[in-house]
């Protein structure tokens, strides 16, 4: 059965989440647990999870894009790709230095990452498929290097 007083905190998260978040915060700082939200509060950490794995597949994704345009495109090199691919790598290494337990996710969704890379720069360069390797030409180990850079 749920109290007046739950409901409240459920609505609050519906209506002001800042509040909602710090309402919960103070309340497990409180130890009390009987009002805090537990549904919601679940479902923002599982959603926090998701967030950082979807944002480290983006940041690789966009950095192996870049590589592969850097070396398939060699006349058309700028400052900003490579700009990407430093802000990119980055993210990554943050990424993983707040949270190393993504290495192993990161190593799972290399060849994934590598195929959306395919795609977006086919998209992005008007060049035909094949150009492209059907695998990718770079370990994960080179793609986060700050040096590497294909020839």
């Amino acid at each position: 059965m749920t109290t007046e007083l739950e409901a409240s905190y459920k609505h609050l998260y519906e209506t002001d989440f800042v509040q909602w978040i710090e309402t919960t915060v103070a309340q497990l700082k409180a130890q009390d647990y009987t009002n805090v939200d537990w549904e919601n509060l679940i479902d923002e950490i599982e959603t926090m999870g998701r967030s950082e794995r979807s944002s480290l597949k983006s940041n690789l994704v966009i950095v192996l894009m870049h590589l592969l345009k850097w070396q398939y495109q060699p006349e058309r090199r700028s400052s900003s790709w490579k700009g990407s691919i430093v802000e990119h790598r980055q993210r990554i290494r943050d990424e993983l230095k707040d949270s190393p337990s993504l290495k192993p996710y990161l190593e799972q969704i290399f060849a994934e990452c590598y195929i959306n890379a395919v795609e977006r720069a086919i998209a992005e360069t008007d060049l035909p498929a094949e150009t492209f390797p059907r695998s990718c030409p770079y370990t994960l180990s080179a793609t986060l290097d700050s040096s590497y850079m294909p020839n």
